[in-house]
């Protein structure tokens, strides 16, 4: 059974004219290794959905799953002369979701978005759909349009 985060997605999906498929893994997805594993695809495939304070706002990073993000990188794509992780309530705060779960769209507020140039080398990746246990397929270019992110090289 879905939980209310995932249905919430899926409603705010349908909004941006998005059906998408999601897929439940009650063993969990948390991290990208563990999303991988249980989807059959490339780790880098996974997006991992990062929320970042940059100076004194968030922004949402959007990496491949087998990359790190490169928080100076990060900064100089955002212009920002800091850069840090959130913690788990900013994420909240920002996006509605529990870190693990963050989905890269469908958010409680707007937020700006950055996605790694490398997820850019797949055709589809996978994302989170609102919990720890659920993901969804999509292809980069439906990755962009829906979440008007721009794209920069932050992933190392």
């Amino acid at each position: 059974m879905a939980s209310d985060a995932t249905e919430r997605f899926r409603e705010r999906a349908r909004d941006l004219g998005l059906d998408l498929e999601v897929h439940e893994f009650p063993a969990g997805t948390r991290t990208a290794a563990d999303a991988a594993e249980a989807i059959g695809c490339d780790v880098g495939q996974i997006v991992k959905s990062l929320v970042f304070i940059a100076d004194d706002g968030p922004v949402l990073a959007l990496t491949s799953g087998a990359n790190r993000v490169d928080e100076e990188a990060l900064a100089a794509a955002l212009g920002a002369t800091a850069v840090r992780k959130a913690d788990a309530q900013e994420v909240r705060d920002a996006t509605g979701y529990a870190i693990g779960g963050t989905p890269p769209f469908g958010h409680d507020a707007p937020i700006r978005i950055v996605c790694d140039d490398d997820l850019l080398r797949y055709e589809q990746v996978w994302a989170a759909a609102g919990t720890a246990s659920s993901v969804f397929p999509l292809d980069t270019e439906t990755l962009l349009a829906s979440t008007g992110a721009t794209v920069a090289p932050f992933g190392r």
